[in-house]
């Protein structure tokens, strides 16, 4: 088998698949059986293979599958489509918000997915196969690589929801300058997930609305409950999104009332020693006349004046409710 080429079946009645290797996959792609092949994007012959083995397909088509960057969506040609759907990167090592993109051509009797990253759920497709519980037409096929995209996502807006719980705690329990990281990432996460979830829930829509005849009743139904959860994801991402801003709008007003408070403090020191601090210099000028000089217990009397100005000034703060 090519390099470009990942791997091939023909889809068997009993959910299993055939290997295809070398000719067999051009011989099936022209036979009425269904043929599933998948490609790697990056490989220089890719582009080529699909131009020859689909020439009867629109250039577009052939473009739109090998594009550099991709956004989810549905693209509707005569009894065929183009779907491009975006999953979670589960990748070892990898961000999970660095969202992977799968592109299908699909009809009635060719199935052709293009990946750039290894996309989990397709070859989830390909482990039912080999199990027996593989999909039987292009139609299950569709239904089975959106329920597998959708349903991964779930674990990953739990794990979302359950990173903002935390930082809503730590700031109930303590306010800390360094929850604003925490912050910024929950709502950087929730950005980059919305905007690949909002055009791929319209692109689900799109195909339970086509009119294709592969698409049957039941894919349909399968596509509205896909539909659906979507739906939801989208509206949990918006409620952490907004989740995030409250608890960031709270932690800035935690840290401003802060520094309020210690502000107020040093002000009211500051005015508490600034009369002690205009007499003390006053009495260190190096000038003859100044009160006591002569008297040896004069440093000891003003000690005693001092604290006397002090305690007058407290309590005069006090009545004032200065603090």
């Amino acid at each position: 088998m090519s390099d470009h080429i990942l791997f091939a079946y023909d889809l068997n009645a009993d959910g299993t698949g055939t290997v295809l290797n070398g000719k067999d996959i051009s011989k099936a792609l022209k036979a009425k059986q269904l043929t599933w092949v998948h490609l790697d994007a990056d490989h220089k012959d890719t582009a080529a293979w699909l131009s020859a083995e689909l020439n009867y397909l629109d250039t577009f088509i052939v473009s739109a599958l090998v594009a550099e960057e991709t956004r989810p969506r549905m693209t509707q040609f005569a009894d065929g489509a183009i779907i491009i759907l975006r999953g979670v990167n589960l990748n070892i090592g990898e961000d999970t918000q660095d969202m992977v993109a799968v592109r299908v051509f699909i009809d009635q009797s060719r199935i052709i997915t293009i990946q750039k990253r290894k996309v989990r759920a397709v070859f989830s497709i390909e482990d039912n196969l080999k199990k027996g519980r593989g999909p039987t037409n292009a139609g299950q096929f569709l239904t089975q690589l959106v329920n597998q995209l959708t349903g991964r996502f779930e674990s990953v807006l739990l794990e979302l929801d359950e990173q903002t719980d935390e930082v809503e705690e730590k700031l109930l329990t303590g306010a800390d300058a360094a929850l604003r990281h925490d912050i910024i990432a929950i709502r950087m996460k929730s950005i980059v997930f919305r905007r690949h979830m909002s055009p791929q829930r319209e692109a689900i829509s799109q195909a339970h609305m086509s009119d294709l005849p592969w698409v049957t009743d039941i894919d349909k139904r399968s596509l509205q409950e896909s539909y659906n959860h979507i739906l939801r994801y989208v509206e949990e991402l918006d409620t952490i999104r907004e989740r995030a801003q409250i608890v960031k709008d709270e932690l800035a007003n935690i840290i401003a009332d802060k520094l309020n408070k210690n502000t107020y403090v040093l002000s009211v020191i500051a005015a508490i020693f600034l009369p002690l601090g205009f007499l003390t210099g006053l009495l260190g000028i190096n000038i003859g006349g100044i009160p006591g000089s002569d008297n040896p217990l004069a440093f000891i009397i003003f000690c005693f004046f001092l604290c006397a100005l002090v305690a007058a000034q407290v309590v005069i703060f006090r009545k004032l409710k200065w603090f």
